[in-house]
């Protein structure tokens, strides 16, 4: 059953994401939303963690959040997919669930 898991949070100030990455099924998908998408900057904390959960696992960030935080596309962890609102709907009816972590 794949599982389409999204995040909310920061990962510099809640452990949603470390706990999402450690529960995530291989086939499953992470979508990093609002200020989880501080989760899909390269050269951070945790950018070796989102980089080591691709193996196995798809992982997206939501665009119109990382624009509105003032970050462009080119500072996405590479193999991190940006995705707009429609590719978002998209990913959950493709999904058999949805997990939030908040």
């Amino acid at each position: 059953m794949a599982t389409l898991h999204t995040v909310n949070k920061s990962p510099f100030e809640k452990r949603s994401l470390d706990c999402c990455i450690r529960h995530a099924n291989p086939g499953s998908a992470i979508l990093l939303i609002e200020d989880g998408v501080y989760g899909a900057l390269k050269d951070t904390a945790v950018s070796d963690k989102v980089s080591g959960a691709l193996d196995g696992r798809k992982v997206y960030v939501l665009g119109p959040d990382l624009h509105a935080r003032g970050m462009s596309d080119d500072r996405v962890i590479d193999g991190v997919e940006v995705v707009d609102y429609a590719a978002f709907v998209d990913l959950v009816t493709e999904h058999d669930r949805v997990q939030a972590w908040l």
